[in-house]
């Protein structure tokens, strides 16, 4: 099965929610196989998130450089069904659209890789090498995915050269964007403690809200930045803040809150969270401060890769993409480590929305964008 379209469709019929597989892996091995590739299966991890299924499918021929896709097979829940016009996971086609879960983030993608390869294949020998890294755990806690699969490639001697993740960059149109870095993500949760007491009676209770809120305005306060050549400022956002107190004529004995700061490369998750901590302790010397660093913060600088994926893209569409850093994290941001990547892929208004889609002609415009990459990459 190496019709974009059709494969599509086979992947969102496994309905794949993280960190369930439910075949979708079994396609691509499928279909990898029959081209000649040769799969590996990495499942790693323990409940609650895991276990995860992970798939690594190679294929090698003449010496030249390893070009490596990259993507996930997961997909996020579906929702409220009723809201949808068809079901989620049947991945009918609709007035030239492929709509269910998945189609755009990223089962498209993952498709129009595979099309790709078959396409590159069948043209002649093989020079150089080619992989696809493709994870089960990329829309949940991302622990036992991507990370652990590097950890294995490094170990076996199969880094790659360069790697195409195909998230779906495209804005407007297939085409208009592809991105070459991300910002880092950092959430804190801050626990102050104090004493209750009546309200009535203050100087016997310790209000933890009042250092809290210090705190809080301490931390927004700060300008982190103001952006730079490749990046937006840096900001943080106070997502929560919970007292749990019912009453009104009781001081509380705690107070919590949380944070998010999406970064850009002029700071560190490290230097961050030290910050975050003296500010805290500044306040409340007791209070409690957790702090979870789900990326840092990466550029792979316009070079070779970003103008050979360029080109691709104008040869197929006649147009050329913005190189962009805005969004959320993504798996680029471990793959970073190893070897110059870059993201490329579907338009993405729908994803993670009610009645997601890809319309056939993106999809199949995709596919025709990666054999233009593989044409380039290992020629």
């Amino acid at each position: 099965m190496t019709d974009p379209i059709a494969l599509t469709q086979a992947l969102i019929r496994c309905p794949s929610v993280t960190p369930a597989d439910e075949g979708a892996l079994d396609v691509l091995e499928a279909a990898l196989t029959g081209l000649g590739f040769t799969c590996t299966r990495l499942p790693f991890g323990h409940p609650p998130d895991g276990p995860v299924e992970n798939l690594f499918a190679t294929m090698s021929g003449n010496p030249g450089p390893h070009f490596a896709f990259a993507g996930h097979s997961d997909v996020v829940p579906a929702g409220d069904l009723a809201g949808w016009s068809e079901d989620p996971f049947a991945g009918d086609i609709k007035d030239g659209f492929i709509v269910g879960r998945g189609a755009a983030d990223m089962k498209g993608a993952l498709a129009a890789m595979v099309a790709a390869c078959a396409r590159h294949l069948a043209k002649g020998p093989l020079v150089g090498r080619i992989s696809l890294i493709i994870t089960g755990d990329e829309e949940g806690p991302a622990t036992f995915g991507t990370a652990p699969m590097l950890d294995w490639l490094e170990a076996n001697n199969l880094v790659p050269d360069m790697c195409l993740v195909g998230e779906p960059t495209s804005q407007a149109k297939l085409g208009d964007m592809m991105k070459i870095g991300r910002r880092g993500s950092l959430n804190a949760w801050i626990t102050v403690n104090g004493a209750q007491g009546h309200v009535a009676y203050p100087h016997r209770a310790a209000n933890p809200i009042t250092p809290l809120v210090a705190i809080l305005a301490d931390l927004k306060a700060r300008l982190l930045d103001e952006g730079n050549a490749w990046f937006q400022p840096s900001n943080l956002e106070i997502t929560d803040i919970n007292v749990g107190n019912p009453a009104t004529n009781l001081i509380p004995a705690q107070a919590r809150a949380r944070l998010n700061i999406r970064f850009n490369n002029e700071h560190n998750g490290a230097a961050l969270s030290d910050w975050i901590r003296a500010t805290v302790a500044a306040h409340a010397a007791s209070a409690h401060v957790d702090i979870a660093i789900s990326g840092e913060a990466f550029l792979t600088e316009p070079g070779p890769l970003s103008s050979l994926v360029a080109s691709a893209i104008q040869a197929v569409t006649g147009q050329s993409p913005d190189l962009s850093t805005t969004g959320g994290t993504s798996d680029a941001r471990f793959i970073r480590r190893l070897c110059p990547v870059v993201e490329f892929g579907l338009p993405g208004q729908s994803m993670h929305k009610v009645d997601e889609h890809a319309a056939m002609a993106d999809v199949e415009g995709l596919a025709a964008i990666y054999e233009a990459v593989l044409g380039q990459a290992l020629a």
